[in-house]
């Protein structure tokens, strides 16, 4: 069921009516997926607006917000790590900038173990607000790893607040940095905390991360073929009852109007990610018993022409970012910009899988869409672009594998389930008519055919290597041998050439 097929559901706006005596308006506003995407970025898929995102732009209309609007709670439905400051202070600024904003709870997502579970439990102290994942427990124990739920009062408006990360979600973690926790299907642990909760407060929101996992592609939203459905979130709504509000992250689906369960009256919301849109949702509330009777929800973009930076904000970020100065040094020179593509082979893709291949000796390289996190500009290049462009700490891992697990691990890229694996040393020509697993009609090494029992060496990071992203045919091999860690595999590469030069596309090719 996909939320663009809205015959299965209801999707209704109500504009709020005057509020009537006993009865409360209470404002949430939300983000998701921010990923460390602190500045803004040009809005060329956009015909209205030229500059977008910025987090200190943000907090300025949160703030704006704070001023206008009754009874603001500001929540996150998690992924706040990644990129270059955010590996470089283990976590640290992400929260720095969060109790700045004055966050009252977010969700854990998977992004939060980059580097980890040990770095994030550490990191999670220094939050003032709730760090909640109700359905994360200690391997094979009871004893949770995180905070289930909290309530949130201010004003005498109390919200009861619930964090959950979807088992899908965990594949989308590097399989060694989430081995010391298990995390459990999310139903039973969120009915358990609704009803915990329900008599004591006024509202309860359920904060989620789970779901397809997002494309990372920057005018996701303007591309049809990279929207990601709510599912899993109307699934759970349907699930539990006593939910009021749904505000979910992983999938950066972003809905213009709140989605409504056609069974228990769940709102449903969440953004496009990386800090372009704030989500608002604004709901009037019977006092005496807790039904919600008006709502308006939206996606308000974040113009950053319009919005001067919030001070302490600016001030922050320049902080770390004088700390961390020699994030700016140049490392290198591209002749033309390297673009990533999710559902396509792309630019940045196919030089990174030829760097895996070539500094390891190996015959193929690959490299994951999911982890090419920004485009690398045209001419200086610098250490910082490279840190957000693949800002995950695993290293270049070689295995043997046979041609049969090579070509499984393609067809399931061609399922664009988790976009395309971009490849190095192979050429493939591919149906997209076919069925899935059927769809690889040529695919060859040196000009000759791959059979099902060559062998090859290949070189891919860590998290394929481990199976993530679903590609289970990569554990299938032993690892023999690594050669440096990716950030360090890259850099040095662009420090040893003049000029990078933007390799030539034409590796997978759809056909007949």
């Amino acid at each position: 069921m996909s939320r663009i097929i809205e015959s299965v559901l209801i999707s209704i706006w109500f504009i709020c009516t005057p509020v009537m005596a006993g009865e409360k308006t209470i404002t949430l506003l939300f983000t998701n997926d921010v990923e460390s995407a602190y500045d803004p970025i040009p809005a060329h898929w956009l015909d209205d607006i030229s500059m977008i995102g910025g987090i200190a732009e943000m907090t300025t209309l949160i703030n704006q917000l704070r001023e206008s609007e009754p009874n603001v709670f500001l929540f996150d439905a998690g992924d706040i790590f990644t990129g270059a400051l955010a590996k470089l202070t283990r976590g640290e600024l992400a929260f720095e900038l969060m109790m700045t904003m004055g966050y009252d709870a977010m969700a854990i997502g998977n992004h939060e173990f980059e580097y980890g579970v040990e770095v994030f439990e550490w990191q999670k102290n220094r939050a003032p607000f709730p760090v909640l994942g109700a359905n994360f427990f200690y391997k094979g124990t009871d004893h949770p790893f995180a905070q289930a739920h909290a309530i949130i009062e201010r004003d005498g408006v109390r919200i009861g607040v619930i964090g959950i990360m979807g088992t899908d979600a965990v594949s989308a973690i590097i399989p060694s940095y989430i081995a010391p926790l298990d995390v459990h299907d999310p139903v039973v642990p969120v009915q358990k905390s609704v009803d915990e909760l329900r008599d004591e407060v006024d509202l309860i929101v359920l904060l989620t991360h789970q779901g397809k996992t997002a494309p990372m592609q920057t005018d996701a939203e303007s591309d049809p073929r990279l929207q990601r459905d709510i599912d899993a979130d109307i699934a759970l709504a349907g699930a539990v009852t006593g939910v009021d509000v749904l505000l979910a992250g992983h999938a950066d689906a972003g809905t213009p109007e709140p989605v409504v369960h056609p069974d228990t009256g769940t709102l449903i919301m969440q953004t496009y990610g990386q800090g372009t849109h704030l989500g608002f949702l604004q709901l009037t509330v019977d006092s005496k018993d807790g039904a919600v009777t008006g709502y308006q929800g939206k996606l308000i973009p974040v113009e950053s022409d319009n919005l001067s930076p919030d001070p302490r904000i600016a001030a922050k970020l320049k902080k770390y970012r004088d700390a961390h100065a020699d994030i700016m040094v140049k490392v290198g020179v591209t002749e033309g910009p390297l673009i990533r593509r999710y559902i396509e082979e792309s630019d940045i893709g196919n030089l990174f899988a030829d760097v895996f291949a070539q500094v390891s000796g190996a015959d193929i390289g690959f490299v994951h869409s999911g982890s090419l996190r920004k485009d690398i500009p045209q001419g200086d290049v610098r250490l910082v672009d490279i840190l957000d462009a693949y800002p995950f700490v695993d290293a270049v891992q070689v295995k043997e594998m046979s041609g049969s697990r090579i070509r499984r691990a393609l067809e399931q890229s061609l399922t664009m389930e988790r976009g395309f694996l971009q490849v190095s040393g192979l050429q493939m020509t591919y149906d997209m008519e076919q069925p899935e697993y059927s769809r690889i009609v040529s695919l060859t090494y040196q000009g000759k055919p791959v059979a099902d029992d060559d062998s090859f060496t290949v070189a891919a990071p860590g998290f394929l290597a481990e199976g993530g992203d679903l590609y289970d045919s990569f554990p299938e091999s032993e690892t023999i041998r690594e050669a440096g860690m990716v950030s360090d595999v890259i850099i040095d590469y662009f420090r040893s050439r003049e000029l990078v030069k933007v390799p030539v596309r034409g590796r997978q090719i759809e056909g007949k």
